[in-house]
């Protein structure tokens, strides 16, 4: 058990967003690098926090926390601030679009990066399936500008906003090799989030930290993290 934060992360993955949203939020935490490039997410230490070798935990007073969700859920929760709360009638519009941002859209990205882990070893069903996920993401981005815009507007800031912009860097960037032409202008109400993210103090931190680059949403480029890899 920890008194203070302790975020468990790699530079670019889906620590990221909490990472974000911690300094949003101005919650004091640690952070402790996990090795990928080395498989520090299957060593016994990480797996006795997270059982599925997943980054990123979270370390809270109440225990270990995993699955990005679940702690953008608690860290809101807790602190009354990026999510409506129990008694708001917002909270079960915000809800749905949340659990379709970690279960539908990022497992989705997830396939294009990891095809092998759902297809197999042959390279044309992993060319297939990363096509057809990738035009997936497109359209999911077509649904949530038309239905889901008012989470994404300029005085509605919520955890929504730093896990759809993650999302939309990844898809750009990864897998590598396969960098992504995006056309953001045809999601207008999130290309005005994405901006707005990019500009302010949580994602400033977060560059220092991860070495994003000075455009990470509008114009991403490779990470080149002070420590660590996202590989």
């Amino acid at each position: 058990m920890t008194k203070r934060c302790r975020l468990h992360y790699a530079p670019d993955n889906a620590s990221l967003i909490v990472r974000l949203v911690l300094e949003d939020l101005g919650v004091p935490y640690e952070t402790v690098l996990v090795n990928r490039a080395a498989g520090g997410q299957r060593e016994a230490p990480y797996l006795a926090l997270n059982p599925n070798g997943l980054i990123p935990v979270l370390e809270t007073p109440d225990g270990a926390i995993f699955e990005t969700a679940a702690i953008l859920l608690w860290l809101a929760d807790r602190h009354g601030r990026l999510a409506p709360g129990g008694q708001d009638a917002a909270r079960g519009d915000f809800l749905k679009w949340l659990f379709f941002l970690s279960n539908t859209v990022h497992p989705c990205l997830r396939m294009t990066f990891y095809p092998d882990q759902y297809v197999g070893q042959d390279r044309s069903a992993q060319a297939l399936l990363r096509i057809r996920m990738q035009a997936r993401f497109s359209e999911y981005l077509h649904m949530l500008e038309r239905h889901a815009a008012p989470w994404f507007g300029a005085g509605h800031a919520s955890v929504l906003d730093y896990y759809l912009a993650c999302l939309m860097r990844w898809r750009v960037l990864y897998p590598r090799g396969e960098r992504a032409d995006f056309a953001l202008r045809l999601w207008p109400r999130l290309q005005d989030m994405l901006e707005r993210v990019e500009t302010g103090a949580p994602m400033r931190a977060a560059i220092a930290a991860e070495g994003l680059g000075e455009t990470p949403l509008s114009a991403p480029n490779y990470p080149e993290p002070p420590e660590g890899s996202a590989t």
